[in-house]
């Protein structure tokens, strides 16, 4: 395919420069492949024809054959409108356009057959079809005939400049006839013939000129597996790449840190899965080779516990570990609980953040020049070329999606032997989703929840029971407790009727008088400094409400919280709805998650909030989500390095094929690792061409 990147799209027939400059602003198609890949998102059958007595308003559209008999402008200036009379013989319908009247009615001939495509409607009683698809029934000989027209997205750019999706169905046209079945094959012959697959120019063109229902499907499948195929192929080959080259801290030996910790100071016994991911990781560390692990876990899981013990495994054998968090109220959180986890063993661990003062650092940079220093917590302050270690051996990124994967590299050349790195997240990652964004990743999850944890009772309420619901909050204050409001902007939109935070909290400082209860208020646009102060106020218990946007979905653990009330819940997707719920139940006591909505809320948000109301399991939500939104918006995807753009695949809905295409590249790369045999000279080539528009990200994490 790279001969057709090569050929510009201005070159095109019906294109020419100004045209070609506009495909490239709204559809980024600079070349022929640009445009074969641009798929259709839908398609109508064009093999029924209708007669016009059959013809009424309800149909969605409709195809008839006939003659134009007659042509007359009606109206005056911007009131004009062009009308053509139609017949089939037995009966007439009118076509009417509002733009373009003088070019349309210079190009109309009477006594010619046309067929007459578009979208009936009614008018005085007559059917009428506004700016139809008009075609010479001669003018269809000589074209890629389809039995199924494609449609095409475009914007209102586009439509403006008169490239709408026949314009592009058009182009689609031209291309494929100015190739003339010269469309280079991107599979090698063995395998398309192995997998039962149909040639590239036969896929490329049935995408866009169906004969059949049944070849669209085999031109589909055939798109959509090599689309899946090259990715996991590119990865895999990254992935065995590093195993080869990136020799890793070895850690063979499990030690006093580790054993005193595990005798004496572990809190609580380990969960089996807490069990499992240890030993998957020490599988790795005692390799020899670099780890690179991706570790989920919902909220309370006990992620921190785990990467503490990994730790402490690196520290018996002679290397420093750091912790980095998106936020300093995570990495003193982090801090906070493993110093309280360490007590009485001789282990220093240190705090380095944007507001630690200077004498601080220059103390904290000489304790881990010297080694002294044996676990460093942090912010993005770590990433600083001054923060220099003796042997770091281990780095764990907590919320990876918050750092950007250039920031992530600075800390992998932070020794010569690079460091083993954990990547810990709370947002469960749908598994077709963590197949393609950390496929090169090794995946360990940890699926169950410390014992003594009570599930949090989660349920749907309309407006008009929130007197109800400030009833159940005082009661829950009364017997001890805190409790979240969260809302999804901070001020009133005349677009949006959504409950906002600034009169969210005017509503509840009247029925919670500030005289008896404490209510803190967070938002994005407070200062760092603001947030801190009202964040620790409600930590410490001074007030007994936190009124909020989004801030604190990751945020600090304030066992104490046990009430999450989120107003317009519409307003949110799923896995911020869970991220949120995660807020409470971080105690022993019962908490409950109150989901606040309209009446008037879309099949979409009934969906989210029922998925809510019915499970916690946030893998289980995490698939929901992604069938519902597909992958470019669930969180993280632009920031994991390996953001791929897909045309036709979804991976909500293609796993199975997924996981097919890996197997089949993982079988190729057992037997050819580097894709040196002949028979795999297309392969090669193929990753090798789109690797070039890629940064190898793949040996940081």
């Amino acid at each position: 395919m790279s001969e057709l990147a090569g050929l510009d799209i201005k070159f095109l027939a019906g294109v020419g420069p100004k045209r070609a400059s506009i495909l490239n602003q709204e559809l980024s198609i600079y070349s022929y492949e640009d445009l074969l890949y641009h798929f259709p998102y839908k398609y109508i059958d064009r093999t029924k024809f209708y007669e016009i007595s059959e013809i009424h308003s309800k149909l969605p559209y409709i195809q008839v054959k006939g003659e134009i008999t007659s042509i007359e402008v009606i109206g005056e200036k911007r009131q004009q409108r062009l009308v053509a009379y139609f017949t089939d013989g037995k009966g007439v319908m009118e076509l009417v356009w509002f733009k373009g009247i003088k070019y349309i009615k210079a190009s109309l001939k009477p006594k010619t057959e046309y067929i007459v495509f578009g979208k009936p409607s009614e008018f005085n009683r007559k059917i009428n079809v506004v700016h139809p698809e008009l075609e010479e029934s001669e003018a269809k000989n000589g074209k890629l005939n389809a039995s199924l027209q494609a449609f095409y997205l475009t914007t209102e750019k586009m439509k403006s400049s008169f490239i709408n999706s026949k314009a592009i169905h058009k182009l689609q046209e031209n291309a494929l006839q100015s190739l003339n079945g010269k469309i280079p094959e991107t599979l090698p012959a063995s395998l398309t013939s192995k997998l039962g697959l149909i040639n590239l120019h036969e896929a490329l063109t049935q995408i866009h000129f169906p004969s059949n229902a049944e070849i669209l499907k085999k031109a589909t499948y055939r798109l959509k597996f090599e689309e899946l195929f090259y990715i996991q192929l590119n990865i895999l080959k990254m992935k065995m790449k590093r195993r080869v080259l990136y020799r890793g801290h070895q850690f063979t030996k499990i030690g006093e840190n580790f054993n005193q910790f595990f005798q004496n100071n572990l809190p609580f016994e380990l969960t089996d899965a807490q069990k499992r991911v240890i030993k998957e990781i020490r599988k790795d560390v005692g390799s020899g080779k670099q780890m690179n692990r991706l570790l989920q876990g919902d909220v309370g899981s006990g992620k921190t516990m785990v990467g503490l013990m990994c730790m402490l495994m690196g520290l018996d054998n002679g290397c420093q570990s750091c912790l980095m968090a998106p936020t300093e109220i995570l990495a003193t959180q982090h801090m906070e609980s493993i110093s309280e986890f360490l007590e009485g063993l001789d282990i220093k661990v240190a705090l380095l953040t944007g507001s630690t003062k200077q004498k601080d650092r220059k103390i904290i940079h000489e304790q881990l020049l010297s080694g002294e220093l044996q676990i460093l917590i942090g912010t993005h302050a770590l990433l600083e070329d001054i923060v220099q270690f003796n042997n770091l051996g281990l780095v764990i990124i907590d919320e990876q999606h918050r750092f950007g994967v250039a920031q992530r590299a600075r800390l992998w050349k932070k020794n010569n032997i690079p460091p083993h790195i954990l990547v810990m997240t709370a947002t469960p990652i749908p598994r077709t989703l963590a197949m393609t964004l950390y496929g090169d990743l090794e995946v360990s999850v940890i699926d169950e929840l410390p014992p003594g944890r009570k599930p949090i009772q989660t349920v749907h309420y309309f407006e008009k029971r929130r007197n109800q619901v400030y009833d159940f909050m005082k009661k829950q204050i009364d017997l001890g407790r805190q409790i979240y409001l969260v809302y999804p902007m901070i001020k009133e939109s005349e677009k949006m009727d959504f409950k906002n935070l600034e009169e969210g909290y005017e509503s509840v400082s009247q029925y919670f008088p500030p005289e008896k209860y404490g209510i803190s208020m967070v938002h994005g646009k407070m200062k760092p400094a603001e947030k801190e102060a009202e964040m620790q106020r409600f930590a410490k218990g001074e007030t007994q409400i936190m009124v909020a946007t989004t801030v604190i979905e990751v945020g600090v653990n304030i066992p104490n919280a046990s009430v999450m009330i989120i107003e317009s819940t519409e307003r949110f997707g799923l896995s911020q709805l869970h991220q949120l719920r995660g807020r409470v139940g971080r105690g022993a006591e019962q908490s409950y998650c109150i989901l606040m909505s309209s009446y008037k809320i879309s099949n979409e948000s009934r969906k989210r909030i029922e998925t809510m109301v019915r499970t916690n399991d946030g893998f289980e939500i995490a698939e929901v989500d992604l069938k519902l939104r597909g992958p470019g918006d669930i969180e993280g995807t632009q920031q994991s390095g390996i953001s791929y753009n897909l045309k036709i695949a979804n991976l909500g809905k293609d796993g199975q094929l997924l996981q097919y295409a890996r197997d089949v590249a993982q079988e190729i790369l057992d037997n050819d690792p580097l894709l040196d045999k002949e028979e795999n000279f297309t392969l090669a080539k193929q990753v090798k061409r789109l690797s070039k528009t890629k940064i190898n990200w793949s040996v940081i994490s």
